[in-house]
């Protein structure tokens, strides 16, 4: 399966130290052109091609969950996400190579080590193995649809950034819109329930530790770093809880290809450049439509019904998107 522009930083510092962050990931700044906006104020998407893409970036997201679904189906949930981030690690790896992107040392990598375990080892392990213990997707996804307001709770105090009145109405509605897509398809599973709760936790957390200590991480080589400091943990959890093996390779294939190639490289080359340009509160906003999008593709892809709760849900969060995205 995210972020801001103000450091927890004193503000005479913070210029000395960006520079400093910047020159060691290897991803200095370009000063803006006179008369420019800055890309921290630009929005979610900022830049070329800015407008889709946060749009892009919530289809490709949803797409995950019914990848997921898929997936568990035909494989350990631990497996699936192992193989996903070993590939999806080693693939990018491969095209950071061979364009000689800068990669992270010292305090950076280490920085990229504890947000890749928390965004992706936490998040989609916890996760995935909800979905495998029968928690539907759009409860799953319901959860998951709660990380604004978790990180608009966490950012004042963690990154400094102020959240306004508007916002906040934001939040509200965006909240509202995760109820109601998914309010006619909650099945309880305490087991499930707290695991999907952990991995909302990692994905919160590890999006405003990123935030905060590496904004300007090389999207490429951080990204696959992220992937395969992820991977290790979660191959060895697998052999010790799950008995490894495929029960139907045409699915396990077709839901891992998907899941590296888009959910994993597309999603979060996307997810990153977002949170370098903008802040956190705002990308995470992005999530609030998450359970309406997921309930459209269930419809499109695999038959479920979409009821009148669902496109309500969509209309709310959308507006949620649009106040949360203003200050």
């Amino acid at each position: 399966m995210v972020a801001q522009h103000t450091p927890a930083t004193p503000p005479a510092q913070a210029p000395a130290q960006a520079a400093s962050q910047a020159r060691a990931s290897g991803t200095a700044a370009k000063p803006d052109a006179p008369g420019e906006r800055p890309a921290a104020r630009t929005g979610a998407g900022g830049g070329l091609g800015g407008a889709a893409m946060p749009a892009v970036f919530v289809l490709l997201w949803s797409s995950a969950f019914i990848a997921g679904a898929i997936g568990v189906d035909a494989a350990p949930p631990l497996l699936l996400i192992f193989a996903r981030f070993g590939a999806a690690g080693l693939l990018l790896a491969g095209y950071a190579i061979a364009v000689r992107a800068p990669w992270p040392r010292g305090r950076t990598l280490a920085h990229l080590a504890v947000s890749g375990l928390l965004i992706q080892a936490v998040q989609f392990g916890a996760l995935y193995s909800a979905l495998a213990m029968g928690l539907p997707a759009g409860v799953v996804a319901l959860v998951q649809g709660l990380n604004p307001v978790v990180i608009a709770l966490l950012a004042a105090r963690v990154l400094g950034e102020r959240v306004t009145r508007r916002q906040w109405a934001g939040f509200g509605l965006g909240a509202a819109g995760v109820v109601l897509a998914v309010a006619d398809r909650i099945a309880f599973s305490p087991l499930g329930v707290l695991l999907a709760l952990v991995g909302l936790l990692g994905l919160s957390l590890g999006t405003l530790y990123q935030k905060r200590h590496i904004p300007d991480m090389d999207v490429r080589t951080g990204t696959a770093v992220q992937f395969l400091v992820a991977a290790p943990p979660l191959g060895a959890l697998s052999l010790l809880t799950e008995t490894p093996h495929v029960a139907h390779w045409g699915a396990f294939g077709a839901s891992l290809t998907w899941m590296v190639l888009v959910n994993s490289i597309g999603v979060f080359l996307l997810l990153n450049t977002m949170l370098r340009r903008s802040p956190a509160s705002t990308v995470a906003a992005l999530f609030f439509l998450t359970p309406s999008v997921t309930a459209v593709l269930a419809w499109a892809t695999i038959g479920q019904a979409l009821d009148p709760l669902a496109a309500a849900g969509l209309v709310l969060g959308g507006a949620g998107v649009l106040l949360a995205g203003r200050r």
